[in-house]
């Protein structure tokens, strides 16, 4: 079977392609050097290796290999503008290319769902861009444009605010995809933000303005509580006739334990939304001995046509979830976590196991385990979870998977 959008070439081919792909490089960096006093990169490199005990119709026994950079490159236009962008460049064999073929055929958060490979001999490879964008600076007026980030809301693990590049906790290392999208930042005030944003449709084909996305937001800053509210309009287009509103609050305090609050209702008149569109989520995190252990627990309420609900952008089936973990520091250079993902609606659990140690600055050795658990698990009585070993809906998944990672920063 071929991977989809897989391009097969000739050692020679490759060869061809590689150096142009360097020359390339080479000019952008040395004409950007001519024409910006100020040129930083830094960045970060990830070699992994991980092993998976397959579960329903997924292999018994798994491994993959992969080679991760995400490079950023800031210039500064004097005081007054800064672009900004970051590439990815990623080398992946065994289960990672596996899951590069499914990423080309159904999408998803990874950073290997991009859209073209090279073949190697023993390798697939391509090369992502994952932000590019510009800001222009005034006395109390910001205006930044292009493809990049653009976060709300002070949710820690779900993110019921952050609709447009949504976040899901099983995939804590992908990196949340850029979109295209201008805003106007205004600061009247120390401590209070007025936000206005324009986003380009999700269907990137659409050409006559249809879904595509405009919204206003205000964060207000006191010393100990922060309040961030939320109003966003999606054009009509063919999936929602008559256009999607999303209105949403968030609201941290630091006081003797950490609060916060997020959520978001998403009215879409055209699936009868009624309460199955709020997405809500509550909090908290606390330090003890000092810092040296730090527990963490957050609900979440998913409505079934909310902005967390799988096909409307979330990733999440049942409504009900708790997330805990509990992070143990034993020195400045090494730390172990233990998180607990669970879903009551159908009693189901994933188990993550952490552990991170500084071998040097700028180097840091990262081993993750993931269990999954329900109750067809130990019963074999076919109640399958969400959370569990193996997928509800796809009849895949895993018993069992093991992530050691090589960090080094730039």
């Amino acid at each position: 079977m071929q991977i989809p959008c897989l391009v097969s070439v000739t050692l020679r081919d490759r060869e061809q392609i590689m150096k142009k792909i360097i020359i390339f490089l080479i000019l952008i960096l040395l004409t950007t050097s001519s024409l910006f006093a100020q040129l930083t990169v830094s960045g970060i490199l990830d070699s992994t290796v991980s092993f998976n005990a397959g579960a329903g119709d997924s292999q018994d026994f798994s491994f993959g290999i992969e080679e991760f950079a995400n490079i950023r490159f800031q210039s500064r236009i004097r005081d007054n503008a800064t672009i900004s962008g970051a590439v990815n460049l990623i080398a992946a064999a065994g289960s990672y290319a596996a899951a590069a073929q499914a990423q080309a055929l159904h999408g998803g958060d990874s950073p290997l769902a991009v859209t073209s490979y090279i073949a190697g001999d023993n390798f697939i490879a391509a090369i992502e861009l994952e932000r590019l964008h510009f800001r222009l600076r005034g006395e109390h007026l910001d205006f930044d444009g292009g493809l990049m980030r653009l976060p709300f809301g002070y949710g820690q693990v779900w993110g019921s605010s952050d609709f447009l590049n949504p976040r899901n906790p099983l995939k804590p290392d992908a990196r949340p995809r850029g979109i295209l999208v201008a805003s106007l930042t205004w600061y009247p005030i120390d401590e209070l933000k007025l936000l206005a944003f324009f986003s380009a449709p999700r269907n990137v084909f659409l050409s006559d303005g249809s879904g595509s996305l405009a919204g206003l937001s205000l964060d207000r800053h006191w010393e100990k509580v922060s309040v961030q509210a939320l109003y966003s309009y999606q054009m009509p287009s063919d999936n929602f006739s008559y256009g999607v509103h999303r209105a949403g609050l968030s609201v941290k305090a630091d006081i003797e334990v950490g609060l916060f609050v997020d959520a978001l209702y998403t009215y879409n008149y055209g699936a009868g939304t009624e309460w199955d569109g709020l997405s809500f989520s509550i909090g908290a995190d606390y330090s003890f001995f000092d810092g040296n252990l730090i527990v963490l627990a957050e609900y979440l309420y998913n409505g079934e046509t909310s902005s967390t609900a799988f096909g409307y952008g979330g990733n999440f089936l049942n409504n009900h979830y708790l997330s805990a973990s509990f992070t143990l520091r034993f020195n400045d250079f090494t730390n172990m976590s233990l998180g607990l993902i669970s879903c009551f609606d159908d009693i189901s659990f994933t188990t993550v196991i952490g552990f991170n140690h500084e071998l040097f600055q700028g180097a840091t050795l990262m081993l993750t385990a993931q269990v999954p658990l329900d109750r067809d698990l130990f019963t074999g009585d076919g109640n399958r979870g969400e959370l569990g070993p193996i997928n509800p809906m796809y009849n895949i998944g895993s018993y069992f998977n093991f992530t050691a990672r090589v960090r080094l920063r730039f």
